[in-house]
This record gives C-alpha cells, structure tokens and sequence, in this order.
C-alpha cells in the first residue's frame, strides 16, 4: 500500500475530512489532497507529524511493503454517525455514479415541472379574462388547476422513483464509508473531468434566473402592454420558463458532482455535514410549502418565483448554523 492510499485510509478511521487533517498538521486542504492523490509527497516533517496524529510508526508511512500499522491507532472520534465504516468496492462505485447521473435528470425534470405547473393556469385565466376562449373564467380556473396538479403529481413521482431506486447508495450520506483501493482515485478523475462542466452549467443556470424577469420588464414598460393585457401575461410565462431552465440546470449539475463528493467525503459530504445534512429535507419542504403558499393565495405567480433563489442563498447559511450545532 504506498503513502497515498495509507493517509486516506487512516484519515478516514479517524472521522476527519481532508480540511480537518490539514488543520492538525497545519497545511491547506489542498495540500492533503494532493498527498492523497499522490501528486505530491510530504516532506520528512510532515511525515513525522502525521505519525503522531495517526498513531502509526514513521516506518508503516513510509514503507510499501508495510500493510498493518506497529503501533495503536487513534481511536476515532465522536461524530454523531454510526461508528460501523461501510467498504464501497469499485464495481458499487461505478454503479452509484450511474445512478447519480440518471437521477440528476430526473429531480431537476420534476423541478423545473413544479415551476412550470402554473403557466398553463395563467395562460387560460389571461385568455379567459381577455375573451379569446368561449369558456367562462371559472371554468378556465379549473382547468388550469387541473393541469397544475398532474404535472406536480408527475414531479413527485419522479421523485419517489428516484428516492426508491437509490435507496440502496443511502448509506453514502448516513455512515462513515471507506473505498477500495482505485474507487477515490476514480472519482477524483470523474470529478475532474466534469467540473468544467459543472461550472459552466452552474453559471448558465444562474444566468437565467437572474435575466428571467427583463422580458417582463420591457413588456410592462411598453404602452401597448396595458391595452393588451394577454402580453404581461407572455410575460411571465417567460419569466417562468426561464427560471424553470436555470433552476433544472442548477440542480442537475450539483446532484452530478455530489455524487463524485459522497464518495469522496468531501464538499457537503463530509462525515460532520452528513450529521447536518438530515435537517435539508426540512428546510425544502419548508422552501416548497412557502413557495406553493404564497402563489395560491396572492396568485402573483410573476413574483413568488423569487423564493427560490432566495431559498438557494439561504441555505449555505442554514446548513452552516446546523454544521455548528452538531459540534456541540
């Protein structure tokens, strides 16, 4: 086993992320990620102290041919996860990322429908209200619902199929995993293959939802705007289109590169955000239920859409207070 493969596997006995143990040995994050990498090698100081935080002998560091450790290992510290270290094989990796991918599609379509669901209802309520269709505002109201409904119900489904087909790669963001020998390696490599990818998505998806409502605005200020009331309603169907496909790019590229960080560890996965991290689905469906909320009952469907980037921007915060917490 070389040197790599000995810090990994001893930093993650010990519960630490990458950024935990260059704290111990006073270096960057970087710098550990590059030793566990094997991009660099640390020099004799660092290997010494490496010894000491590890409880290992400088020799099992340094020497190949070594494979158990001579002397007693840290015990592992106090985490708030289970305490069993789940082995994940290369071929269950591979599996996984398959799967990540495959439902990176899938949750972002079931998003950008939840933010889709109400253009047809303000598409029939403005033809009604204008008199360009024969059935009454009533009537026009139901429809629309009724489409609002299918298609969020068709969005929740994607979401529990995806839920069902991966609950068996849970475990990646409950317990203390540790990979064979090639899997980090893999997912580095995967990583940073996408991660131009994953940026320039993020960017585009950001874009969009913050250009989304210009169309609205060159409409409203139009004079012919306030004759022809169907075109503000143009408007933000645009609007909502558009946040729709910036919000779905979004969520895909970042469910992608978790996947690469849940078997790393890293990024919101480390083993203290996966203690935090039981608290998100809280925090959504607090997002979902304001959103929904709110639309219904003011029906100002042109601005509600802001809840969601807000809720974006909030939960950095939000995931760091519960980080914090979960210290204690």
């Amino acid at each position: 086993m070389i040197l790599a493969d000995k810090i990994i596997e001893n930093r993650k006995k010990n519960g630490w992320s990458q950024e935990e143990l260059a704290d111990r040995l006073g270096v960057s994050r970087q710098s550990v990620s590059k030793w566990e990498g094997a991009q660099a090698v640390p020099d004799m100081k660092k290997i010494i102290q490496m010894s000491e935080v590890f409880g290992v002998s400088t020799d099992y560091l340094l020497r190949d041919d070594i494979e158990t450790p001579s002397a007693p290992e840290v015990t592992p510290v106090d985490n708030g996860l289970e305490e069993t270290v789940r082995m994940v094989s290369m071929e269950e990796a591979s599996a996984f990322l398959e799967h990540n991918e495959k439902a990176a599609v899938m949750v972002s379509t079931g998003v950008m429908m939840c933010i889709l669901s109400p253009v047809i209802l303000i598409i029939l309520a403005g033809l009604s209200e204008a008199g360009k269709i024969s059935f009454g505002e009533e009537a026009a109201s139901i429809a629309g619902a009724i489409i609002l409904l299918v298609m969020v119900a068709c969005a929740v489904a994607m979401f529990l199929m995806t839920m069902v087909r991966g609950d068996r790669y849970s475990y990646l963001e409950k317990v203390n995993i540790d990979t064979e020998y090639g899997v980090s390696g893999m997912a580095k490599d995967r990583r940073g293959a996408y991660s131009e990818t994953h940026g320039r998505l993020l960017v585009i998806g950001i874009m969009f939802c913050v250009v989304s409502a210009i169309p609205l605005m060159f409409l409203e200020l139009a004079e012919h705007s306030r004759e022809n009331e169907m075109l503000t309603v143009i408007g933000v169907c645009v609007l909502l289109a558009m946040v729709a496909a910036g919000v779905k790019l979004i969520v895909m590229t970042c469910i992608r590169k978790g996947g690469y960080d849940k078997l790393l560890e890293e990024g919101d996965y480390t083993r203290l955000d996966k203690k935090a991290s039981k608290y998100d689905g809280i925090y959504w469906a607090a997002a979902t239920a304001v959103y929904l909320g709110w639309s219904f009952i003011t029906m100002n469907w042109q601005f509600t859409w802001i809840v969601w980037p807000v809720a974006g921007v909030l939960y950095a915060a939000f995931h760091e207070i519960m980080k914090a917490a979960c210290r204690t």
